[in-house]
This record gives C-alpha cells, sequence and structure tokens, in this order.
C-alpha cells in the first residue's frame, strides 16, 4: 500500500472586512501622497497686472535666476518717474516685488463749444472715461452729445468730432381759416418766441369762437408748443330743466364755453350735474341734469314717548344744559346736608358736655348739703 501527501496550498490574503485596519491606513496613506504638494524648483506662473503685460510669451516654468519684462497695455503708458518693469525667479521659488508701473493716457483737450459747454462725469479726460456735452439755452445739440476716450493704435483719442450748439429757431406757424396770429410777416421765429391767435369778425349773426391755445411758443427747432387753434361758430341750444331753474350763467344765446348752474324747485331732486359747459362740439358737456319728483317716504305720526319698554323716551332724555342745571342742584343739597350734620354733631357734642357739667354741680351740692346736716351742733 503506497501513501502519497500533497502539499495544501496557502490560500491568497484577503482583508478580513472591509474596512479592516491594514486596508484603511492604505487608502489614507495614498490619498495624503496624492494631497502633498509637489516639491519643484521653478516659480510659478508670472503675476498678472492691470496696466501691464509680459513682453514675450511666457514659458512653462521658471528656474531660479530667470527673469521677465513687462511693457504697458494699450492706452497706458509708463509712469513718471519710471518704475521697475522686471522680475526675477528666487531661489524661494518667488518672484520679486514688482508694482504697477503704468498708468492712463490722455486724450487731447476739449474747449467749451460755443453757446455751450462740456461736463466731466469721470473728473479726467483719461483713457476709459467720458465727456458730456450740453448747450445753453435757446440752442440745441448737433453732432454726439458724448464722446469716449478710445485707443488708436498705440495712442488714444476722442470717440468722435465734438458737437456744436446752433440756436434754435422755428418756422412760421400754419395758418387758419377765420383767423390770424401775430408778427405773420416773419419768415423765421427765435427760441420762446410767443405769437398770438385771433379770430376774424363773423359774416352771420354768430360770432367766430377761438377753440385751442390762443398763445404758440418755440420751444425747440421748427417746434411749436401746440397745434394752432380753430376758429369756428360754438353754438349750444338753450338748456331747458323741467321743475328747475337757472342759477347762473343765463343769457339769451349759449356759445363757447358758456357755463350753467342749476337748481331744481321745491320738493324735486337733481338728476346729474349742478354745472354744465358749452363745449368746442356745440353740445353741452355734462349731459342736461333732469330735476324728478323727490320720493321721500311718509312715516306714520307716533305719540311721544319710549318705543322701547325699559328705556326712556328722548322727550324724557335730560340736554345738556338740564344736566348741568340738575348737577349744581346736586352740589348745593350736598353741601347744605353736610351743614346741617356738622351742627347736628355740634349741638349733640354742646348737649352732652352741659348734661355732665349739671351732674356734676348736683352732686357737689348734694354732698355739702349732707355734709351740712351730719355736722353736730355747736
Amino acid at each position: 500500500m503506497t501513501a502519497s501527501c500533497s502539499c495544501r496550498k496557502a490560500p491568497p490574503y484577503r482583508c478580513e472586512s472591509p474596512f479592516s485596519s491594514r486596508c484603511f491606513f492604505g487608502i489614507l496613506l495614498v490619498a495624503l501622497l496624492l494631497l502633498l504638494p509637489i516639491s519643484s524648483d521653478a516659480c510659478g506662473e508670472p503675476p498678472r497686472f492691470e496696466t501691464m503685460q509680459l513682453r514675450n510669451v511666457s514659458k512653462p516654468s521658471y528656474n531660479p535666476g530667470d527673469s521677465i519684462d513687462y511693457e504697458c497695455r494699450p492706452g497706458y503708458q509708463p509712469k513718471h518717474p519710471s518704475l521697475p518693469t522686471s522680475a526675477v525667479c528666487q531661489a524661494d521659488n518667488m518672484w520679486s516685488f514688482l508694482q504697477e508701473a503704468c498708468t492712463r493716457k490722455q486724450c487731447p483737450n476739449l474747449g467749451d463749444p460755443a453757446n455751450g459747454q462740456i461736463r466731466y462725469p469721470n473728473e479726467s479726460i483719461l483713457f476709459g472715461s467720458q465727456v458730456h456735452y450740453v448747450c445753453n439755452d435757446g440752442y440745441f445739440l448737433i453732432g454726439p452729445s458724448i464722446l469716449y476716450c478710445e485707443i488708436s493704435g498705440s495712442t488714444v483719442h476722442w470717440s468722435d468730432n465734438p458737437p456744436i450748439c446752433e440756436k434754435i429757431l422755428c418756422k412760421p406757424p400754419e395758418k387758419i381759416l377765420n383767423g390770424k396770429y401775430t408778427n405773420s410777416h416773419k419768415d423765421v421765429f427765435e427760441y420762446s418766441e410767443v405769437v398770438t391767435y385771433s379770430c376774424d369778425a363773423s359774416n352771420g349773426t354768430d360770432p367766430y369762437s377761438l377753440v385751442g391755445e390762443s398763445k404758440l411758443v418755440c420751444i425747440g427747432s421748427d417746434k411749436w408748443s401746440s397745434d394752432p387753434p380753430q376758429c369756428k361758430v360754438v353754438k349750444c341750444v338753450y338748456p331747458y330743466v323741467e321743475n328747475g331753474v337757472i342759477v347762473s350763467g343765463l343769457g339769451p344765446k349759449f356759445y363757447y364755453k358758456a357755463t350753467i348752474v342749476y337748481r331744481c324747485n321745491k320738493g324735486f331732486k337733481l338728476n346729474g350735474s349742478n354745472k354744465i359747459v358749452c363745449s368746442a362740439n356745440s353740445t353741452w358737456e355734462p349731459e342736461i341734469p333732469t330735476c324728478t319728483k323727490d320720493s321721500k317716504p311718509t312715516h306714520p305720526t307716533t305719540t311721544l314717548g319710549s318705543s322701547h319698554p325699559g328705556y326712556p323716551s328722548p322727550s324724557d332724555e335730560t340736554s345738556p344744559k338740564d344736566a348741568e342745571s340738575l348737577g349744581a342742584g346736586i352740589i348745593v343739597a350736598i353741601v347744605i346736608g353736610a351743614l346741617f350734620g356738622v351742627g347736628v354733631v355740634v349741638c349733640g357734642i354742646c348737649f352732652s358736655f352741659c348734661k355732665k357739667k349739671k351732674g356734676k354741680e348736683g352732686i357737689a351740692t348734694y354732698s355739702a348739703y349732707q355734709d351740712k346736716a351730719t355736722t353736730p351742733a355747736e
């Protein structure tokens, strides 16, 4: 019988559990290694500046001793006195200190325009600033109202040509039918100049009414303050109201803007507005009111008394004057009662005192008499 022996292989090593101490420390070690900064002997990215830029293309890395040069950005120029524009990669892998060495360029000076002025919202004319143009009263601006200081190649200049201020003039206003305006012979009207319209005499029995603004003002270049008025006959019908009377405005005829005020007769009430005006289209505005019978409800006569038992009737209620008189009487009665009470108390005290005094005198007399009676005769 032959005996055989087979070697048993050891099982592969496994973590006892997903969160065993060995696995945990292994993961933690890898994470720490990944988080640790990679040491390098090179300087980082060159510093950035608002007014300066690198003269040459930036390299991926810089070794200690390497230097970089800056130049002014477009629209900027070196400061005076000049400041350093180079930085060096130092042994500690840090760039040497460097500050802004450039400043904004200035656009050409601008003078105030004739009949106008310039406003400086940025209080300067440096690159990136702006200026605003404003004309004097009676003048208007031709051209852009705002200019910007912009880059032009290696220099800066204004975004447009300066504007000018021209005098405001108006052409003659429109002529109207059956009317005219003042200074109609002029071909040009200046700023703020006024023309006044009026109506001609009518050929009929009714006059022309001027409907609209009678005065027009030149407020802009060829711009008047309003449209011209009209001259026409405006006549409204007699505004009769049954059971009513006209308080004011009564006349034989009612022309433009005639105003009527109404009042209804006694026993009637007004429906609508009590004031109406003759409008430009020969109608009353608002509509003519009406006076209708006042239908107030009649209440049955009731005797004076309280309609609610236990409560005083209106006639029993005391008026303010009665209440005042009643209050004064109560005060007088209280004062008299108090004085009477004080008198009674005083009289009682006096009576008691007198009574006690008489009693003492009687006892003394009786004692004296008794002593006298008991004394033996001499």
